[in-house]
């Protein structure tokens, strides 16, 4: 059986970029990514079942009736984010080590339904003003929407200390390397 990896952040903290690296540059590590899914539309050049399995608000509410979900947030109105249990348990049950990308409480949520098999990382900005200028960067989001995801930064990063580990992203090959010997540590490579 596999072991669980969470990892969580407020939007443009770095957290997909280190996921990344983690499961592309250390396959030592046995990662498999838990896909979530989500009821937004794709961005940029997301892909369904890869980035996200994207699903009409009706389709999430459905999986939600029947407890398909391990976790699920609706993080903004009409925009529900969740870990389907099926997806999950075929990559433990194969051995590999999951890897979630998750909001702040979904993250808290996997963790007290996992325990000791998860290990909860929260990568954390160095500042809000720095989150300002990444999400700007991004040039994803308009300013109104950059705005609404600093407010709920501020209020996830609140969560910070439920989690095992936090990690600031202040220089990202730092932050990279911390991951590296934390999650070395964990599953004992």
């Amino acid at each position: 059986m596999g072991k669980l990896l969470i990892v969580s952040a407020p939007s443009g903290s770095g957290k997909s970029t280190i996921v990344h690296y983690l499961m592309e540059e250390h396959p030592e590590f046995r990662l498999a990514f838990s896909v979530s899914a989500t009821s937004r539309p794709p961005r940029g050049e997301e892909r369904d079942g890869v980035d996200y399995y994207f699903l009409s608000e009706e389709e999430f509410r459905r999986h939600i009736e029947n407890n398909d979900f391990l976790e699920y947030e609706e993080v903004y109105e009409g925009r529900f984010y969740g870990t389907l249990k099926s997806q999950v348990e075929e990559k433990l049950a194969a051995g590999m080590n999951v890897v979630f990308d998750v909001d702040v409480k979904g993250g808290i949520n996997i963790k007290r339904y996992y325990g000791a098999e998860a290990l909860s990382i929260f990568i954390q900005p160095p500042s809000v003003e720095a989150l300002r200028e990444r999400l700007m960067n991004r040039k994803t989001d308009d300013m109104a929407q950059i705005e609404q995801r600093l407010a709920k930064a501020e209020y996830e990063m609140s969560f910070a200390p439920q989690f095992d580990r936090v990690l600031v992203n202040d220089d990202l090959e730092m932050a990279k390397q911390e991951a590296v010997a934390v999650l070395k540590d964990f599953l004992d490579v």
